[in-house]
């Protein structure tokens, strides 16, 4: 680590899979049917790298592994999109950090990964709602994830059905969840082709710094 700039960076995650709601992987329990299908979607709102500005920038993941993956049992098969709007240094820096190559918590998160199917650059929209009713994101052609947030007869109006320190967060310890129930997760890249809807979401914050 002793090239490793200091770094930090802090913005939205979520996920869209194809797990029944409540997702239990994110429970640290095997996923639905014990195999899983999704797309993980970042968007930092702002970080550095070093001297690096990264604010706004977005990467997108599509995933499939079998198993519990918290437990061992799995790695997961993984083809990585990056921003296309970002610079060299900019696409430097975020391949470092997402790969774990420059520490912190993707570091252990990279442990889980048994096969990387790619990395390309390309145009990456992601909106999430100020008051988190709903999240998405897109990469025309290739891939398309939203969900609303979880609702039902119990719940408030306007509040959100979240789960508090989930034991199996994809961003690590300590976090908020909010649940969502999937709208598209439609993948076709990397050889992986699915169309989930109507299945687990999640949004959850991250907050991240390295290279310790």
């Amino acid at each position: 680590m002793a090239d490793i700039p200091q770094w930090w960076m802090r913005g939205d995650w979520f996920d869209v899979c194809s797990c029944d709601i409540a997702c239990p992987c994110e429970f640290a329990q095997p996923p639905t049917n014990n195999q899983c299908e999704g797309v993980l979607a970042y968007h930092v709102r702002e970080g550095v790298y070093g001297d690096v500005q990264l604010d706004g920038l977005n990467v997108l993941g599509v995933a499939h592994f079998e198993g519990n993956i918290w437990a061992g049992q799995a790695k997961v098969a993984l083809g990585l999109f990056i921003d296309e709007r970002a610079g060299e240094p900019q696409r430097q820096a975020l391949q470092m950090v997402f790969s774990g190559q420059a520490g912190g918590f993707m570091a252990n998160f990279a442990k889980l990964i048994g096969e990387v199917r790619g990395i390309e650059f390309v145009p990456i929209s992601f909106a999430v709602a100020d008051d988190l009713a709903y999240w998405r994101a897109e990469i025309p052609g290739r891939v398309m994830a939203a969900a609303e947030a979880l609702t039902g007869p119990m719940t408030p109006p306007g509040k959100r059905v979240q789960l508090l320190n989930p034991p199996g967060s994809e961003v690590g310890p300590g976090q908020v969840a909010t649940w969502g129930k999937t709208t598209k997760n439609q993948v076709d890249a990397y050889g992986f082709h699915w169309d989930w809807a109507g299945k687990s979401s999640k949004h959850i914050p991250f907050d991240w710094k390295g290279p310790v």
